[in-house]
């Protein structure tokens, strides 16, 4: 019995893993409930093929690679057409217009206002008298936009000037290891690691857990505890 199910499910895990990276990130992140319908059914397909003896597995990976195919065929076709796209995705649903609650809206969506408030605290909005507008998207989130006068002040705002960004914060050292992919996109050099290193006392890379360039320039720096 076990000979039989670990390499199914070793067989399974691997083109599970393979499939999922041709469906790509849109796919893992659940954008919109076809997406989600299909990364359920995706995994009941593998699992069935992992561990039901009375699936053969040819027939779990003919399904697995149908409805990976399939999958991308519609999504193909969605990127083609707006009536297709908007038949399988749905379209955003306004439920707050103007401060005002769209009361139709909600009943159509069979949401109540218990529900519609728990999403915007989920949102950190905790009044709807702060609300102008707030949208229900194709994957069930909410996107609100704040009334003017409750919105966060910005440096624009207030006249400050903002110091100009030197690049996104970027992994440098990752368990003791100097991460030269990075270096070269960075156009960094190997001396100036080393050389902020010894700024700081630390004369080996193997000293570091972790260090990451900031978005100022500057080297943040986390050492292993017994260093």
């Amino acid at each position: 019995m076990y000979y039989d199910i670990f390499p199914r499910t070793l067989l399974a895990f691997f083109v599970l893993l393979i499939l999922t990276r041709l469906l790509g990130k849109k796919q893992l992140s659940h954008l919109t409930f076809f997406n989600y319908i299909t990364g359920i059914t995706f995994g009941n397909i593998a699992a069935s093929l992992a561990s039901d003896k009375d699936i053969k597995t040819i027939e779990g990976l003919s399904s697995l690679i149908l409805w990976t195919g399939l999958t991308i065929f519609v999504e193909f076709i969605s990127l083609k057409s707006g009536i297709i796209r908007r038949v399988l995705n749905g379209e955003p649903t306004v439920v707050i217009k103007k401060g005002k609650i769209q009361q139709k809206v909600m009943s159509e969506m069979r949401l109540s206002l218990d529900g519609l408030l728990t999403m915007l605290r989920n949102s950190n909005v905790f009044s709807i008298k702060d609300v102008d507008y707030a949208v229900i998207e194709t994957n069930g989130q909410i996107s609100v936009s704040k009334k003017q006068e409750k919105q966060t002040v910005t440096r624009q705002d207030m006249n400050i000037p903002s110091a100009t960004r030197f690049l996104i914060p970027t992994e440098i050292i990752v368990d003791g290891k100097i991460l030269k992919r990075n270096l070269l996109e960075l156009n960094i050099s190997y001396q100036w690691v080393y050389q902020e290193l010894r700024k700081v006392g630390i004369n080996s890379v193997s000293e570091v857990l972790y260090a990451e360039l900031e978005s100022d320039g500057q080297l943040f720096i986390d050492k292993y505890e017994n260093s």
